[in-house]
């Protein structure tokens, strides 16, 4: 019997099944978080907006290796193949201060100090010395997040404001 559950509240997609694993129904999952680690201390999940416990958890490479209640099987692990694993987001733990979740900081609009709108962030692209946030339009930009570029974050407002362009961006 499936027990559909109302879900109130923002939805988190912290991974998408990709594959079966072995024959007894784990199913290999790509996370998209940037701590996977968080599986472990997670009871429940839902996927396809039901909620089911998970009974196990590994870890294999770049991938997490769920048993999640319910599927018991490598065809019941098929099924499953595309879907993604969400939690809710009052699951999550509050962060550090300047710290953000992406899909907060997708929300926001980037404007200069001279008030100068510059676009919506798209995506956050993170590297190996600072995050990175992408503008697609109107023009296509690229702003390290570096303390010197961006002045502030308001997430309740969906406000950044960062130093005039010209000011940071190398000149081709």
């Amino acid at each position: 019997m499936k027990i559909e559950v109302k879900v109130l509240g923002q939805l988190f997609k912290i991974g998408q099944i990709v594959n079966t694993h072995g024959i007894k129904g784990e199913v290999k999952v790509y996370p998209l978080t940037e701590e996977p680690n968080k599986f472990k201390r997670l009871k429940t999940v839902l996927v396809d907006g039901i909620e089911k416990n998970i009974l196990g958890v590994k870890f294999q490479k770049d991938r997490v290796i769920l048993k999640i209640e319910g599927i018991d099987s490598m065809n019941d692990a098929e099924t499953y193949k595309g879907k993604y694993i969400e939690i809710l987001r009052d699951k999550e733990p509050e962060l550090p201060p300047d710290t953000y979740y992406v899909v907060d900081l997708k929300e926001c609009t980037v404007y200069d100090t001279s008030g100068k709108e510059l676009g919506k962030v798209f995506d956050v692209i993170s590297t190996p010395n600072n995050d990175v946030y992408w503008i697609k339009e109107p023009k296509e930009l690229l702003i390290p997040v570096l303390k010197d570029i961006v002045f502030t974050i308001d997430i309740g407002l969906k406000k950044i404001v960062i130093k005039p362009v010209g000011e940071w961006q190398d000149e081709d």
